[in-house]
């Protein structure tokens, strides 16, 4: 930190939306937003409209130009590793968007610059900041649940692709299609809720049901499709995820379906379950007993509440840590990185139509 009075100094690299968060949010909770990196001009003059910011076309040229304490990388995926590389070697403390990278390789080398970093990466999985998962986790470590053996993770939108021709929908620029957009979500959480164990097989499927479809039906205008538009990614995908001492997740993921919309993470553990919505705020425990005579309890969370959830509260805790010196509580590069991992293993194992170990 170089301001004694705890006001983080941060450069915001992709000035789209969720760049546009992180600097919403960092100017809401008292810190300065001192200047932002974009290709697009266009952009870059509204960020600067907005924030009072200065603006440069290349992330390094802001590096290099700025006194800054931190910053936030939110460009396409494939572009994290150069960006969160070069602020890492100029001891910048990084908020890297998930995931961590467009590929394997790439979050390995962004993995490997931040053990010999003096500044601290962490990724925004912001679904875990919210009441449930705390509450949850909370239970965990006192041991409500006794072993969390499984969990049964669902993240399925039945109609909800990203604007085809966006970079959502190219695999050069995203790495993949619904599994890297929200499935890196649904297994992050997943795991967290498990307490990230290892994993070490993975056998999936991938399907691409919608996306190229001539005749399909969007209510609510997500597709917009461009001319020319790229749609080269799966839309959805089916796997099974086994852990260290045979623990198991059970993986739906889709961009769209015919099905109903759902979000439910189900718990099972050889003491009590519990039932959850990704990022949510209700939960319920089910637990069986003898007390009295033998019958089940359902318990469900009725008050209570955590301040700043999703990503007011993942901005928050982020540069909270920056201030602090401490990236206690983030998430980490590391359980990112398994979590790349992962999706590498949904896709090989898709290719090969077997289950894959990883290493």
């Amino acid at each position: 930190m170089s301001n004694a009075d705890d006001r983080v100094r941060l450069g915001v690299v992709g000035l789209g939306f969720m760049g546009q968060t992180h600097a919403a949010n960092a100017e809401a909770f008292g810190h300065d937003v001192v200047a932002g990196a974009d290709l697009v001009a266009e952009t870059r003059t509204e960020f600067a409209e907005t924030y009072d910011a200065r603006t440069y076309e290349e992330f390094a040229e802001m590096y290099d130009g700025e006194n800054l304490d931190a910053v936030a990388v939110s460009t396409p995926n494939t572009y994290h590793e150069g960006a969160v590389v070069a602020a890492l070697d100029r001891g910048y403390d990084v908020f890297c968007e998930k995931p961590l990278a467009d590929d394997l390789a790439s979050a390995e080398r962004i993995a490997d610059a931040a053990a010999e970093a003096e500044g601290f990466c962490a990724v925004n999985f912001h679904n875990r900041v919210a009441t449930a998962p705390a509450v949850f986790t909370d239970y965990r470590d006192d041991g409500y649940f006794g072993e969390v053996t499984h969990v049964d993770a669902n993240y399925v939108r039945r109609r909800g692709i990203p604007g085809v021709g966006s970079w959502f929908t190219s695999e050069d620029l995203a790495g993949g299609g619904a599994v890297v957009d929200i499935g890196v979500h649904a297994i992050d959480f997943a795991l967290y809720l498990m307490g990230y164990p290892d994993v070490e097989e993975v056998f999936a499927v991938t399907r691409t049901e919608f996306g190229r479809r001539e005749d399909y039906v969007d209510p609510g205008d997500w597709y917009d499709e461009t001319e020319d538009a790229v749609f080269d990614v799966e839309d959805s995908a089916t796997a099974m995820i086994r852990c260290a001492d045979d623990r198991t997740v059970s993986l739906e993921v889709t961009w769209a379906a015919n099905q109903a919309e759902t979000n439910d993470f189900v718990v099972r553990g050889t003491e009590a379950g519990a039932e959850l919505e990704l990022g949510g705020e209700a939960l319920t425990l089910y637990r069986s007993g003898t007390q009295g005579t033998d019958h089940n309890l359902d318990a469900t969370l009725t008050e209570g509440s955590i301040d700043h959830t999703g990503w007011e509260g993942s901005d928050r805790r982020f540069l909270e840590a920056v201030a602090a010196g401490s990236p206690h509580g983030l998430g980490t590069v590391d359980q990112a990185l398994t979590v790349q991992r992962v999706m590498d293993a949904i896709y090989r194992s898709a290719e090969r139509g077997t289950s894959v170990s990883i290493d």
